[in-house]
């Protein structure tokens, strides 16, 4: 059955152009223009996934997320205006999988919902193997990371991370030590050959150490080689 891509945003060329790109891409797509008219169809008949604005009149994105959240999980990703960290940090808090700021290209969008999907199929597989599902995740001294839950901890806290930082961290740390260059990065977080400038990593970096200083102000697991790229440096 195809994938159903509900669209709930207040900009109607938006509403319609998102709409054609999914479609295009063998998506069906349920189209809503506040968060009012969208919270009961959406409750009533969950979609596959959820892409919300977070600046609407009459309910903005934040509150259905948690209206929404208080009876499904179906994955969410925000679309915001504006480049706020509090409000990244929240929606991903209350339950958002991931957060693209506009203006914002139509195939990187296509290519978060991807990602966003598989990771939802891996979350609802069932964990028959026991020990093998264990194995799957990653303990690098301090941090610990759940790929099949997207869940990522740092001296036991959790750290809220969007889809792409969780790509770029994971691609890290699964070698301590190994310099990672922003070209095999983009290669991990941007898939579907979708092209970002290369300082787009930056800022992805830049966003995650932030994260994880909010729950440890001493971070410095993610280091820098000017010039050179990355690495995740294991205590």
């Amino acid at each position: 059955m195809a994938i159903t891509i509900a669209l709930v945003d207040d900009d109607r060329n938006i509403l319609t152009s998102l709409s054609v790109a999914l479609q295009s891409e063998g998506f069906v797509t349920r189209l809503y223009s506040d968060g009012e008219s969208a919270l009961k169809a959406l409750s009533d008949n969950p979609p596959d996934l959820a892409v919300l604005d977070v600046k609407m009149p009459r309910m903005d994105g934040m509150e259905l997320l948690r209206r929404l959240r208080e009876k499904s999980a179906i994955p969410v990703i925000f679309l915001t205006s504006k480049d706020d960290e509090l409000d990244e940090a929240l929606g991903l808090a209350m339950g958002a999988d991931d957060y693209i700021a506009k203006p914002f290209s139509q195939r990187l969008l296509i290519a978060r919902i991807r990602a966003v999907l598989r990771r939802t199929e891996m979350r609802a597989q069932p964990e028959d193997g026991g020990e093998e599902a264990e194995a799957s995740e990653i303990e690098r001294g301090r941090l610990r990371m759940d790929p099949a839950r997207h869940r990522v901890r740092w001296d036991g806290k959790e750290v809220a991370l969007t889809v792409t930082e969780f790509l770029i961290l994971e691609a890290l740390a699964q070698r301590p030590g190994v310099v990672k260059n922003r070209n095999q990065l983009m290669d991990v977080a941007y898939q579907d050959d979708i092209y970002v400038d290369d300082r787009t990593i930056d800022s992805h970096i830049k966003r995650m150490r932030r994260k994880f200083r909010v729950v440890d102000s001493e971070f410095k697991a993610i280091e820098t080689l000017y010039g050179i790229g990355y690495r995740f440096a294991e205590e």
